[in-house]
């Protein structure tokens, strides 16, 4: 019985630890929470000011004596703005208007670079567990003709959609580069898969039913080289020193890695030729006469997403091989200096065997 109240005792002890431990992470908490908002007191004033001397500058003169002058200016702007851009990474930010509706004001920045990766590779792995859920789904309305199969993929479809908007709509307030029409294509598409479910039995959804069925085990597979590409691109990030620990080097990199998106891209623009054949095909629907407000609705949706896929994905072209380059620039930079780092460590080794020989 004694050593029982023994450890009690003893228990009680380390509950005096924790409280201690507690109030001390209560206090660094609130401190944190001043020097955050301290942090955006200054940024906001920032560029507040910044706005003032933008506007005082454009107001000036431009003679030859002050060009020089206001060029170099304009540059210290445009690397402030940048800064204050980073900065303002490691700050909690305030949710947009559709994570507010979805989610209320619960706080969803990420403020640690290492979790936003982690955040980043998860969304990825989301994608690629639905989209192999999406193919046997598809597989088996291909085979099997049954209704409450085909509304289960459906729904399925707009449930993916709807969560892909909720987590992009995270990853845009938490930094991430996404173009506003990926982002909108989710949401029209979870309308558009909406109004597929709600799409009656009839004439033209069993002339449509195929079609559409091929069209989706299509984009499985291309989402799966999606998701290998953007891994490739993440695990180039972490090796070409975007985070804080470099844990894979540029000897584990594959080489399919650094041609992905001349590999890729064929495959999306015969993915978005099909997107155009739906409309098209719809479009022939749309003259039958069962025809429902579904079929003329869809065609449209239809067009406009292979319309918005194809312009944004030419656009992107030659931002992404810009990037290529200076991607290998950096490689070629970094093991340039490997190589000059060995060999310095080499001759170094070599003069200290000499001085002792000497000796």
């Amino acid at each position: 019985m004694s050593e029982v109240f023994d450890e009690w005792e003893e228990l009680t002890s380390d509950f005096k630890e924790l409280e201690v431990a507690n109030r001390a992470y209560l206090k660094h908490l609130e401190e944190l929470s001043s020097h955050q908002k301290k942090c955006q007191e200054h940024i906001r004033h920032q560029r507040y000011r910044i706005g003032i001397i933008s506007k005082k500058l454009n107001k000036l003169s431009k003679s030859k004596e002050m060009e020089e002058q206001i060029r170099d200016l304009q540059n210290n702007i445009l690397n402030r703005k940048a800064q204050l851009y980073e900065l303002e990474q490691t700050l909690p930010k305030e949710n947009g208007l559709y994570l507010k509706i979805i989610l209320g004001n619960v706080n969803v920045s990420i403020l640690n670079k290492e979790e936003k990766f982690k955040y980043k590779d998860e969304y990825e792995k989301f994608k690629l567990i639905l989209s192999g859920i999406g193919f046997v789904m598809a597989i088996l309305n291909y085979v099997v003709r049954f209704r409450a199969l085909e509304l289960s993929y459906i729904f399925l479809l707009v449930w993916y959609y709807c969560t892909l908007t909720i987590r992009e709509s995270i990853l845009k307030l938490n930094g991430s580069r996404i173009k506003g029409w990926w982002r909108f294509h989710h949401f029209f598409s979870t309308v558009a898969a909406g109004i597929l479910l709600i799409w009656p039995d009839n004439e033209t959804w069993l002339a449509f039913r195929h079609q559409f069925v091929l069209f989706n085990i299509y984009l499985s597979f291309v989402q799966y080289l999606q998701f290998r590409y953007q891994r490739g691109a993440l695990y180039r990030l972490k090796a070409l020193g975007e985070r804080h620990n470099m844990d894979i080097t540029i000897e584990g990199f594959h080489s399919w890695m650094w041609r992905g998106l001349s590999f890729l891209y064929p495959f999306l623009f015969a993915g978005y030729i099909f997107t155009f054949y739906n409309a098209y095909t719809l479009y022939k629907l749309s003259f039958y006469s069962s025809v429902t407000w579904h079929v003329p609705v869809l065609c449209g949706m239809f067009f406009i997403l292979f319309l918005g896929n194809t312009l944004t994905t030419i656009m992107v072209i030659p931002i992404k091989l810009h990037e290529k380059v200076k991607l290998q620039y950096r490689v070629m930079s970094q093991r340039l200096s490997t190589q000059l780092l060995n060999s310095k460590e080499g001759e170094h080794e070599t003069s200290s065997v000499v001085d002792k020989k000497t000796e």
